[in-house]
C-alpha cells in the first residue's frame, strides 16, 4: 500500500475520533488530547477602562468554547489569526499542587488552520496560587 495512503488514511482516523470526542464547547481536560473550535476575538493583553487596546501590551486571543490564551509578549501567530478561524487546541501542559478551585496555568498549543500557524500559550497571565 502506498506511504502516503496509509498516513492519510490514518490522519482522517484521528481527525474524526477527535472531532466526535469532544463538542466545540470543551476544552480538553487531558494532557494530549484536543478539541476543535473558532477565533472569537482577538485582542491586545491590556485595554483601557472603554476596552481600547494598549499597543505591544502583549497578545490575547479568546474562543468560542470558552478558551483562553495570552501572553506578555506580541504573538505574531496569535495577532494574524481572526474573527471566525478554525482552529485545534491542544492540552500541553497542567500545572500540579493547586489551590482548591484555582485552575488557572494550563498551557494549551493552539493551530490555526487558515494561517497554518501553531503557538503554545497558558490559559491566564499567572500560574494557579500565584498573583
Amino acid at each position: 500500500m502506498n506511504k502516503l495512503l496509509i498516513v492519510t488514511s490514518a490522519l482522517s482516523s484521528f481527525m474524526a475520533v477527535t472531532v466526535n470526542a469532544a463538542p466545540l464547547t470543551d476544552l480538553p481536560e487531558q494532557i494530549g488530547t484536543c478539541v476543535f473550535t473558532h477565533v472569537k476575538s482577538v485582542e491586545t493583553r491590556l485595554q483601557e477602562a472603554g476596552g481600547k487596546p494598549i499597543p505591544d501590551s502583549g497578545s490575547a486571543i479568546n474562543f468560542v468554547n470558552g478558551g483562553y490564551q495570552v501572553s506578555y509578549n506580541q504573538i505574531p501567530e496569535v495577532d494574524s489569526s481572526q474573527v471566525g478561524d478554525r482552529v485545534m487546541m491542544c492540552l500541553a501542559f497542567v500545572p500540579a499542587n493547586c489551590p482548591a478551585g484555582d485552575d488557572r496555568g494550563k498551557i494549551y498549543t493552539t493551530t490555526n488552520f487558515r494561517t497554518g500557524r501553531s503557538w503554545t500559550l497558558p490559559d491566564s497571565e499567572h500560574d494557579c496560587g500565584g498573583a
